[in-house]
């Protein structure tokens, strides 16, 4: 009997050990299995993947990954070190960003890699590629990496950033335009029309009144069709021709800057016939110096001057006023009529902004408005 029993636990042991080795085959065939599905379907993800241990080595890593590196996608292998690859890769180049100062950049990097917080940040690689890259921390301590290709988006946001430059500049050259265009079409105008109001407030025949008559018929219709041109959004106004100066304007004294001799003789024509004193300039500087030295009861103020500009002018004004000086009524008169003009002019410090060509109406209700405040 005992050898019988021996004989049957040496029988059952060596089954044992056969179902055991069965048993761990066939585990060991499940584990592959589940090991190339899981290849298999990261292998078919878009994105580049891939597994670290907790000490920042290779576990796996999917084709789109070894695809976006394949530079450096030689030096992939299981248990190697993910800091080398890039530490190789930084001597080669791969990286932009890091040229020129490598150790911090690869510090930084590593950092990122070893501290994984789920963040997402950009990297530029050597092909002119863009990545987003995210790092997290797995169950087991180790990280898992995402890598998408960015590269269409960023392309796409330089190229909306581009057409939106080119837009603001091509937007300002429009209002350069514009502006260039209302001096330099507005101040011959403005000539014109003062110097034959100041002639229809003479005495005149029939026959010359009607000459007169027919001159401003035809500068108006030019002003409303140089409105129009430059869509400034304002409709013409009909011209009321004076029969005589305003008779009720008192005496004033009047600093009038405009760098234009013409533009200054309308101003001299049609104040001097009201019997205001008219002193011209023919720039800010000037304007400034001589209000300094003159007791001023009224500036007429152009903007587009040299030496000093007419914004710049009234701003020195203001602020020798806030020293003591008293406080000057200022006009601006300028063929610089839009809105953005008008606000500068009042920031600036103006009373009032008025346009040219020049109305003499308009003119001395303006004169009116700002010495009655």
């Amino acid at each position: 009997m005992p050898g019988f029993l021996s004989r049957l636990g040496a029988s059952l042991r060596a089954l044992g050990d056969r179902l055991s080795g069965q048993a761990l085959a066939a585990a060991e065939a499940d584990a592959q299995i589940a090991q190339d599905r899981l290849r298999e379907a990261i292998d078919l993800l878009p994105e580049g993947v891939v597994f670290l241990d907790g000490e920042g080595r290779y576990v796996l890593w999917n084709r789109r990954y070894a695809e976006i590196y394949h530079r450096s996608a030689d030096l992939f292998r299981p248990g190697a070190r993910l800091a080398d690859t890039l530490k190789v890769g930084v001597a080669r180049g791969d990286y932009p960003d890091a040229i020129g100062r490598e150790d911090e950049w690869l510090a930084a990097r590593l950092d990122k890699l070893m501290n994984p917080t789920g963040a997402r940040h950009e990297q530029k690689i050597s092909d002119g590629r863009w990545l987003m890259i995210e790092e997290r921390r797995t169950s087991d301590g180790g990280v898992i990496g995402l890598r998408v290709d960015i590269t269409a988006m960023k392309n796409q946001a330089a190229a909306l950033e581009d057409a939106l430059h080119r837009a603001e500049a091509a937007s300002r050259a429009k209002t350069d335009f514009l502006a260039d265009m209302s001096h330099e079409l507005r101040t011959p105008l403005n000539g014109v029309m003062g110097l034959v109001q100041a002639l229809a407030a003479t005495g005149l025949t029939a026959a010359q009144r009607g000459l007169v008559d027919e001159i401003l018929t035809s500068a108006d219709r030019l002003d409303q069709l140089v409105g129009g041109l430059l869509d400034y959004g304002d409709a013409a106004r009909d011209i009321d021709r004076p029969d005589h100066a305003p008779a009720e304007t008192p005496p004033l004294r009047v600093l009038a800057a405009d760098d234009n001799p013409t533009n200054r003789k309308v101003v001299e024509l049609l104040l001097g016939a009201a019997g205001a004193e008219v002193v011209s300039v023919e720039n800010g500087a000037d304007a400034v110096a001589a209000w300094r030295e003159g007791a001023f009861d009224l500036v007429l103020m152009d903007l587009r001057m040299p030496v000093m500009d007419g914004l710049d002018a009234i701003r020195a004004i203001r602020r020798a006023e806030g020293a003591g000086l008293p406080r000057a009524p200022i006009i601006v008169v300028s063929a610089n009529a839009s809105p953005d003009d008008r606000e500068a002019s009042a920031e600036a410090g103006a009373d009032r902004h008025i346009g040219k060509p020049l109305r003499a109406e308009e003119l001395f209700a303006a004169i009116s408005s700002v010495l009655a405040a």
